[in-house]
Order: structure tokens, then sequence, then C-alpha cells
């Protein structure tokens, strides 16, 4: 728990007044990927569906994500 010092400079901050355009910038979440919105889909994988997946994107140097995206445009052209 924050001691009283702490919670006194959080008061003190918030009373002067937060720059909406920084914390804006700031930014929160992952990083988009295009001007769209991103919809996360949940699939449910096997032990050895998921070693494969993590095999194959390791191989590839990508992330889950990045080789399930490679996978969908391989299998949709």
């Amino acid at each position: 728990m924050a001691g009283d010092e702490q919670i006194q400079k959080w008061a003190d901050e918030a009373e002067a007044g937060y720059d909406v355009d920084a914390l804006k910038r700031r930014g929160r979440g992952r990083p988009g990927r295009g001007a769209e919105p991103m919809q996360v889909v949940a699939v449910r994988l096997t032990a050895e569906e998921l070693d494969a997946l993590d095999a194959s994107a390791a191989k590839n140097q990508m992330s889950r994500s990045e080789a399930i995206r490679a996978a969908l445009v391989h299998f949709a052209s």
C-alpha cells in the first residue's frame, strides 16, 4: 500500500491538473496494426497444436499471433 507521502503526491498532481494531450499520446495497450479496430478471436488448441504453433513461430522468428495471421493469409489465398 502507498505511504502517506505518495498519496499526498498523487493528490497534489491531480489537483494541479493533467495534460490531457500528453496522456493521450502515451497510449495504452498494444499498438494498432491498421486504421480499423481489430477483433480478438478465441481459438482452442490442443497441447500438441500449441507446441507445433510455438515451434513454427520460433523457427520463423514470429509471435504466436503473427504465425496465426500468416497461416490465415496462406489458407485464404
